[in-house]
């Protein structure tokens, strides 16, 4: 199996940064894509950025500029750095991440983290 290990959530101010951190743990997996989601009571899970194996990122529109998501390899980690927070990032944050994995036959799953709170409020 493998997990997801969020951090890095808090409140803090409006026009404030906080950078969340993921790690992957388990046995026998490989990487493919990896993702920030957020969720709002009474919302669909809205996906925030995603970065891809070859580190092609992509954003949700009302992050860019202000969001940056990066990723080790090597460490297998996808940090998202969220700068000039605005009361309306105020969600739940999740890590994901396709993952293929074996015990003999690969197969691909889709992983998610506990998730971690982000508060933006004066």
């Amino acid at each position: 199996q493998v997990q997801l290990v969020e951090s890095g959530g808090g409140m803090v101010q409006p026009g404030g940064s906080l950078r969340l951190s993921c790690s992957a743990s388990g046995r026998a997996f490989i990487i493919d894509a990896m993702r920030w989601y957020r969720q709002t009571p009474g919302n669909q899970r809205e996906l925030v950025a995603q970065i891809t194996s070859g580190g092609t990122t992509n954003y949700v529109e009302s992050v860019k500029g202000r969001f940056t998501i990066s990723r080790d390899n090597a460490k297998n980690t996808v940090d998202l750095q969220m700068n000039s927070l605005k009361p309306e990032d105020t969600a739940v944050y999740y890590c994901n991440a396709a993952v293929f994995v074996t015990s003999g036959v690969w197969r691909k799953l889709e992983v998610w983290g506990q998730g971690t709170l982000v508060t933006v409020s004066s």
